[in-house]
Parts: structure tokens; C-alpha cells; sequence
């Protein structure tokens, strides 16, 4: 009668093939891996990858290109002086000299002295909270600046008669522009953090007569109340604005 015991046997030994198989396939990563490290060092060229300038934040972008606008400004004054120069030499009649003058001063050429008024705009206080009974705890948006409040502040200067306004440390001209990234000022190709500084020359009583009568000036004081965002008035004897530096170039305009 046949045994029926089920007998122990030993696992056969694997066959060489696939030890050759695997020790192939071992290096076959290996190498690619190899291949890999020889390219990226070959693309950095000693440099670092992870940060190359196309994966910068875009608000080191907008930095690096306000640094680089800044130096062009400077650069650009320098020529326009020289320019003027040339063309005081090249004998210009009085009356011609005193339209370029006066033309210039209108554009915001040329520096400007006089009374006037300085309001200063600021994002709230670091964890700001309702200051004002009943009214909802605020978001983000209700704790910094926006765009609107800083284009509301200049319209209403130049509604009540500035002869010229000043945002930071740059004179506006007919084609100024005020736009905001994210947090930050974005004016005349440079960027600022608050606070925002807006002077004006003009007479005072009108430009305070502007600036409190402007609607959207007063909704923002809502927020001032209520979240404590900064707004500072002051009349000043004196002010002196700087003449725009900028190019003045228009390279296209449309109708409305």
C-alpha cells in the first residue's frame, strides 16, 4: 500500500538564468540613474536649479524689475538734463524757452513747490480684530489696502485742484497708473509696501473739501473705524514734489 505521508521537499534552487536576469536589470538602473545626474549637472552648469529665475516667486520678479526700473530712471533723467542743456546752447528765443517752461510744468516735468496736504494709508494692525460692537470679525481683504482706496485718495486731490501729486517718492503725470499686486504697490514699473504716502500741492481748504465729500474715501473710513486701518491727514505750509523722472513717451492710447 502506498505511503500516504506527505513528505517535506526542499525548494528547488532558483536557476542561474534569473540571477543573470536580475544582476542586469540592477545595472541597468544604475546606469540610467548615472545618466540622469550627468544631465542635470550638465543643464545647472554650476548653478542651482531650484532656484533659477522661472521658478522665483512673481513678486521677486516684480522686485528684481522695480530695482532694474529704477536704475533706467535715473538713467533717463540724466539724459533729459543733458538734453535740456543742448538745447538752452543751441540759442533758443525767450518766448520759446518760456512755452517749452511752462508746457513742462503743466506735464509734471519739473519740480513744483507750494501748500498743500499729505495723507497717509496703512494695512491694519497684526491680528486686528472688530472694533466696533455688531460688526462681523473681518477677513483678509478687510485689513490691508486695495488699489481702489489709493485711486480714490488721488482723484479726490486732483478734484479739488492739486497742481500735482506725489505717491511715494514718484510725481504722477497724465498717464500714471496705480495698480496693486497682491499687497504691494505697482507704479510707474516700481513696487512699494505700506505704507502708501499721497501728497499734493494745492490750496488745502478744496483738497480737504475733495477728500471728505468723496464717497468711496468714506467707505474706506467705515474700515478705519471699525479694523483700525491707518488714515492720517495733514495740511502742510510747503511741500515739494519732485519733477517726473519717467519716461513721458505715449506708445498707444484709445478712445472712450
Amino acid at each position: 500500500m502506498p505511503d500516504s505521508t506527505i513528505s517535506s521537499v526542499a525548494p528547488a534552487p532558483r536557476p542561474r538564468r534569473g540571477r543573470i536576469v536580475g544582476r542586469a536589470l540592477t545595472c541597468t538602473v544604475f546606469a540610467l540613474a548615472g545618466l540622469l545626474f550627468y544631465v542635470s549637472a550638465e543643464t545647472a552648469r554650476g548653478t542651482d536649479l531650484r532656484t533659477d529665475n522661472s521658478l522665483l516667486k512673481l513678486s521677486d520678479v516684480i522686485r528684481q524689475r522695480s530695482t532694474e526700473n529704477q536704475e533706467l530712471e535715473a538713467r533717463v533723467a540724466d539724459d533729459q538734463a543733458r538734453a535740456d542743456r543742448l538745447a538752452r546752447q543751441q540759442g533758443q528765443s525767450p518766448d520759446d524757452a518760456a512755452r517749452l517752461a511752462a508746457l513742462r510744468s503743466a506735464a509734471g516735468l519739473e519740480p513744483l513747490r507750494g501748500p498743500g496736504m499729505t495723507i497717509t494709508l496703512d494695512d491694519a494692525p497684526p491680528n486686528a480684530t472688530a472694533r466696533i460692537p455688531g460688526v462681523p470679525a473681518p477677513g483678509v481683504n478687510d485689513l490691508v489696502i486695495h488699489q481702489q482706496d489709493i485711486q480714490a485718495v488721488v482723484n479726490a486731490l486732483w478734484r479739488g485742484g492739486a497742481e500735482g501729486v506725489q505717491v511715494m517718492d514718484q510725481r504722477l503725470i497724465s498717464t500714471s497708473a496705480v495698480r496693486c499686486v497682491g499687497n504691494t504697490l505697482l507704479l510707474q514699473g516700481r513696487v512699494y509696501s505700506p505704507p502708501y504716502v499721497i501728497r499734493a500741492v494745492g490750496r488745502t481748504e478744496a483738497l480737504r473739501a475733495a477728500v471728505d465729500g468723496d464717497p468711496t474715501i468714506r467707505n474706506y473710513l467705515g474700515y478705519v473705524a471699525a479694523y483700525g486701518l491707518g488714515w492720517k491727514v495733514q495740511e502742510n505750509g510747503e511741500l515739494n514734489l519732485p519733477g517726473y523722472a519717467g519716461s513721458a513717451d505715449l506708445r498707444a492710447a484709445a478712445a472712450q
